[in-house]
């Protein structure tokens, strides 16, 4: 199975590490977290992986091109097992250009994606996702795609003021109060390629409403872990789950 990794953008919110390297090679213990990102996906199925790179792009060739990413290294493993799985992986790094939209890399992308079914995602985003679970929800209802819906964390407490300013009630915010968001983690049928009309056009805004509109657009819900790396906060704690040994998407 093809999976694309969208991994060209600027990542302008984690400025700290990006002024250097993509945000897909920034390392979550050992590894950068597009490593991790395969893994997941490598966990369920036999999967060859096309990075759809831009900003710094030669940085992912580099790393891929140099076979030393294929050791586990220290860390959490699974005894070497893994280690050696990863000698199957395929992956192609293809400049999708510096400046085009997540849509636009896909669409530079169409012939490495025209013969079947393929899966994309973003390369800042982990998740306990059972990749199977979602094959088969995306086969079962013959649309064209299929999207991983999920509950952002929270981050705010709730506020109840009365009319003077006075807080009546403080409570944090839970998943159940938050609606569901775009997870990433996508499964594509080739004629989705079809809804974008060009390199500056977004896959979130006009090609997926469209979708939508046209009843080939299925949420898959995922209730378990998924946690994005926007800000050095969100990479911090992505990284302290991994070195305690405690990080919800190692499912291998």
């Amino acid at each position: 199975m093809k999976t694309i990794i969208l991994a060209g953008g600027y990542g302008t919110r984690l400025h700290e590490e990006t002024d250097k390297i993509p945000k897909p090679m920034v390392r979550v213990g050992e590894k950068p977290i597009i490593w991790h990102i395969m893994s997941i996906y490598s966990h369920y199925v036999p999967t060859e992986f096309i990075v759809a790179c831009g900003y710094k792009g030669e940085v992912l060739s580099s790393y891929f091109e140099d076979d030393s990413w294929r050791q586990q290294g220290p860390g959490p493993s699974s005894e070497g097992i893994f280690a050696a799985a990863m000698s199957d992986w395929t992956v192609t790094c293809v400049d999708t250009g510096l400046e085009a939209m997540t849509g636009g890399r896909l669409l530079r992308l169409k012939e490495h994606v025209s013969d079947g079914t393929f899966m994309a995602t973003y390369g800042d985003g982990l998740a306990d996702i059972d990749i199977s679970r979602l094959l088969d929800f995306h086969k079962s209802h013959n649309k064209l795609a299929t999207v991983t819906a999920v509950i952002p964390p929270p981050r705010f407490g709730s506020l109840e003021l009365d009319g003077d300013g006075q807080v009546k009630n403080f409570s944090e915010k839970t998943q159940s109060e938050t609606s569901w968001i775009n997870g990433g983690f996508f499964v594509f049928e080739p004629e989705v390629l079809d809804y974008i009309d060009g390199e500056c056009i977004a896959l979130e805004q006009e090609p997926l409403t469209r979708l939508a509109a046209d009843g080939h657009l299925m949420a898959y819900a995922h209730h378990g872990f998924w946690r994005p790396m926007d800000t050095l906060r969100e990479k911090n704690e992505l990284n302290e789950l991994w070195l305690d040994g405690d990080a919800p998407w190692k499912v291998w």
